[in-house]
């Protein structure tokens, strides 16, 4: 039996932004995220995205990656900064995120 779907009729783009969507989600398994990185390595030929393997299970760019953010975007990091209701994690989260796109 095969662990490689059947992508055959999708769209690409689609299929593997499913797949990194699966790599990055703390909510599933290693097992799953083996498998979705053995997909994108086969849809990539042999190579997965550098930026893919750079981000960490919770989405935080990586250090060299652009971040470009909306105005909406950049409203919410900022709202999460002075928001009592939310956690320090989360307000770090969004301090980071600023500070890198600043850093452009």
């Amino acid at each position: 039996m095969s662990t490689q779907r059947d992508t055959t009729g999708k769209d690409p783009v689609r299929v593997a932004a499913g797949l990194k969507a699966t790599v990055h989600n703390p909510n599933v398994s290693e097992e799953a995220k083996e498998r979705a990185t053995d997909q994108l390595q086969h849809m990539q030929g042999g190579e997965v995205d550098p930026q893919t393997q750079a981000r960490s299970a919770r989405g935080v760019p990586a250090a060299d990656e652009d971040v470009s953010l909306s105005g909406n975007q950049r409203g919410g990091y900022k709202a999460t900064l002075k928001n009592p209701n939310v956690s320090e994690e989360a307000k770090e989260h969004a301090r980071h995120i600023l500070e890198a796109e600043q850093e452009e």
